[in-house]
């Protein structure tokens, strides 16, 4: 396993490393030995996961609000997918920025996203199935997305036209975003 800091602070990258023969392979996808000695050691609280069936679905960017924020473990397993991150940590300097890598059955990559960022991925495939860990309790009243095709983020998705549930159709912007999180941090629950 190996795991590379990426250019948003917190998320990382993590490259498994499969021992193959004629058999097939194994693989150890998680050890919490080597998260703990990187300083990603989490309490995982529960494990999703997603398939979809048509490429060029798009699920998110979701996200939780304080204090049900979620860190996520992603993993594809199946196909392959985009997936794609944004800051949203209030004092963070790169807030509203994005980064984003393809996770596939094929390159065996994880990415580690840390509390305080939206979420998201479209697949790349017709059959793609994604797993993955969080480390808080899911909270419908306390769920929020970004629009996918929020022009101030300017994120290069795979397609024009993703098939979208009609949740993440209605998503908020960016800039909605931080209106509300301001009227949350003035007015909290």
């Amino acid at each position: 396993m190996e795991i590379t800091q990426r250019k948003l602070n917190g998320v990382f990258e993590i490259q498994l490393t499969p021992i193959g023969d004629e058999r097939g392979f194994f693989m150890r996808s998680y050890d919490a030995g080597i998260f703990e000695n990187a300083g990603l050691a989490r309490n995982w609280r529960q494990e999703n996961h997603s398939r979809s069936e048509r490429q060029g679905t798009l699920r998110g960017l979701h996200f939780q609000f304080p204090p049900f924020a979620e860190t996520k473990l992603v993993r594809c397993i199946r196909g392959a997918v985009l997936d794609v991150f944004v800051d949203l940590r209030p004092h963070s300097p790169t807030l509203g920025q994005w980064d984003c890598i393809e996770l596939s059955e094929a390159n065996k990559k994880m990415i580690f996203i840390p509390r305080g960022f939206a979420h998201g991925f479209c697949t790349l495939t017709t059959e793609s199935e994604v797993l993955y860990k969080v480390d808080n309790v899911y909270n419908r009243d306390q769920e929020g997305g970004l629009l996918w095709s929020d022009p101030d983020l300017a994120i290069p998705w795979p397609t024009d036209s993703p098939i979208l549930s009609e949740k993440d159709s209605r998503n908020m912007t960016f800039r909605e975003y931080l209106q509300h999180h301001q009227t949350r941090m003035t007015n909290p629950d």
